[in-house]
């Protein structure tokens, strides 16, 4: 499991930040049912916030008005000024026989070959830059998409699933990276993830999301709230514990 200490920076004071983005009383509805009911979600400069909760309780739906690409129902959206939104897919799904590579995938949308490299050098992967796409293992993927996100040097960084398809070290070490970003370039995050354990080691916020808000803060305090134990199970909010001993 993630070291918590070495990923989280110092928190930030968030009196008198306003929001990168802030959603207010979203709601969502499809066929007669609530997909979202009154969800409220603040996105700070510098902050990492994760959204978690079950199948079918609305995050994609959430994602997809954060980006602007779903009107809500019912609520407001409000953005900063020039706001630069970058955002990673779930996964990448491209036809096995297109001969695409790494800086031809990069540059369609219309980035010279300079700020490719660049973007490729920030995720570690800069070597794969004139590599096939399908000869990519599943955690070069993943960076390859991050830096893609880094493209329009965004101060709001929205993640879904960004470990998806990642054996557990290169999780860990995707993570890391992540909060290496967030550092570097100061900006906000918005992280999609079923991983309750990586995902709740290595974020500042929690929102628990299940069509409504369940809980909302600090890890420490959503792993302690009922609503979260009754989601999750009990043992999903023993996650922090220390390490002074050896796992097996």
């Amino acid at each position: 499991m993630l070291d918590k200490s070495t990923l989280n920076q110092p928190k930030l004071p968030t009196k008198g930040i306003e929001p990168l983005l802030s959603l207010r009383g979203i709601e969502k509805h499809y066929d007669g049912q609530t997909v979202l009911d009154h969800v409220d979600i603040d996105l700070m400069p510098g902050r990492l916030l994760s959204l978690i909760g079950p199948s079918g309780c609305g995050k994609t739906t959430l994602v997809k008005i954060a980006l602007g690409l779903l009107k809500p129902d019912g609520g407001e959206v409000t953005r900063a000024a020039g706001l630069r939104i970058g955002y990673m897919p779930q996964k990448l799904v491209i036809d096995p026989t297109l001969p695409l590579r790494v800086d031809r995938f990069l540059q369609l949308a219309e980035h010279d070959k300079t700020l490719c490299l660049e973007a490729l050098t920030e995720t570690g992967v800069a070597h794969l830059i004139n590599r096939p796409l399908r000869a990519l293992s599943g955690g070069e993927t993943q960076r390859v998409l991050l830096a893609r996100a880094l493209l329009r040097k965004p101060n709001l960084l929205v993640l879904d699933e960004p470990v998806q398809g990642v054996d557990v070290t290169g999780q860990e070490a995707l993570y890391q990276l992540i909060a290496d970003i967030r550092t570097h370039l100061h900006c906000g995050i918005l992280m999609v993830s079923h991983d309750l354990h990586l995902v709740m080691a290595a974020t500042d916020e929690v929102v628990c999301l299940n069509r409504h808000v369940c809980c909302h803060g600090s890890p420490e305090q959503v792993s302690a709230d009922p609503a979260f134990v009754e989601l999750f199970g009990s043992r999903q909010a023993l996650y922090t514990h220390h390490h002074d001993h050896h796992h097996n």
